[in-house]
């Protein structure tokens, strides 16, 4: 949101946690400890989970949960997704789901 910059982002074809906790372990590499971040998100199961909590409390980020219903609390990531879905994801025919994840891919490298 800072500066519209994707820090990290992780592909998988299933929603798993460790595709977050993978996603959250590269941020980590690029963000220093304790810097008073507040991280985002939806009300998903994932980050709901206990180990996911402790890896933002490890670093010393503050975890940050829309409320039920509302996605105007997280209107920047849920615009970023309708943007992508509707420039990219519509109006291409995807043969793969490799051929998607290269898209994607190809999309983070322009950005």
């Amino acid at each position: 949101m800072f500066n519209q910059e994707i820090i990290s982002y992780e592909l998988t074809e299933r929603p798993v946690f460790n595709q977050v906790a993978m996603m959250l372990k590269k941020a980590f590499r690029k963000i220093p400890n304790n810097t008073n971040l507040t991280l985002h998100s939806d009300q998903c199961w994932q980050y709901k989970k206990r180990q996911y909590q402790y890896l933002l409390k490890q670093k010393g980020i503050t975890q940050s949960i829309s409320r039920k219903g509302n996605c105007l609390d997280n209107a920047i990531i849920e615009n970023f997704f309708v943007i992508l879905k509707s420039e990219h994801f519509y109006i291409q025919k995807f043969v793969s789901l490799d051929e998607l994840k290269q898209e994607i891919k190809q999309i983070h490298q322009l950005l």
